[in-house]
């Protein structure tokens, strides 16, 4: 499978919370122009300071979920927030889901199991913005699973794109279900987004990324947020 669809939300801190998804966002859409992969947004949902309570885009190119599988988890970040006037540190989480793109013969669904609604778009957009109901969000009533797309002009296009990401969220769910039965140990992707439930930590005042997993640390941590991924890609990746 070539390109992989990375969903990143915002989880306990509020406002911060959205400001380290957007930064996360930055980061992994900077690694990628890096490796000259092409980043297609599918759908978005900013807050009024530029933050996102959740973005998903696709990762376009050959082998791409082996260098972002790792990246799956609860990053925590501990730094001051710019909406923070007391100059104290506060601690937010971001939850990553990395998932292979699903080519439609893989999954199969059944249109009786959906709700389908349209709504206004509200990004950006121009004269298309909230004049037509092109906007598509796809509820799978079975699991209650939900996507959304607003990022096209059209609605069928926009409830293609909803559709890409079902079928990889319910592919991601039958491969979790599967290795269950067989008995595996393995936790969810994005967990519940609480503090403690951690893969990463971006530590700020010690300038200093720690990967709970392996125990690993890196430091300059602006550069890596620039999307130098590199060093913590090649720590994960056999050699």
């Amino acid at each position: 499978m070539k390109n992989v669809i990375i969903e990143i939300r915002a989880g306990t801190g509020g406002e911060e919370a959205a400001l380290f998804a957007a930064d996360l966002f930055r980061m992994y859409t900077r690694f990628a122009e890096k490796q000259n992969w092409k980043v297609v947004l599918l759908s978005s949902n900013r807050t009024s300071i530029n933050g996102y309570k959740e973005i998903v885009f696709e990762l376009k190119n050959s082998d791409v979920y082996s260098y972002m599988k790792q990246e799956s988890g609860v990053h925590r970040v501990q730094r001051i927030p710019k909406t923070e006037k007391g100059g104290r540190v506060h601690t937010s989480t971001a939850t990553v889901a990395v998932l292979h793109q699903i080519e439609k013969e893989k999954v199969k669904i059944n249109p009786k199991n959906l709700r389908i609604d349209v709504y206004r778009s509200s990004g950006p957009g121009g004269q298309y913005v909230n004049k037509r109901e092109s906007a598509v969000r796809i509820i799978h009533i079975p699991t209650g699973i939900m996507t959304s797309s607003q990022q096209e002009r059209t609605q069928i296009a926009n409830r293609e794109t909803a559709l890409k990401v079902l079928r990889s969220k319910l592919y991601a769910r039958q491969i979790e279900q599967e290795l269950k039965k067989e008995g595996a140990v393995r936790r969810q992707q994005i967990g519940t987004g609480e503090r403690s439930e951690k893969i990463r930590t971006y530590n700020f005042p010690q300038d200093r990324i720690t990967d709970h997993r392996i125990n690993k640390k890196w430091h300059n941590l602006e550069s890596i947020l620039d999307g130098n991924l590199k060093p913590i890609i090649r720590a994960f990746r056999p050699k």
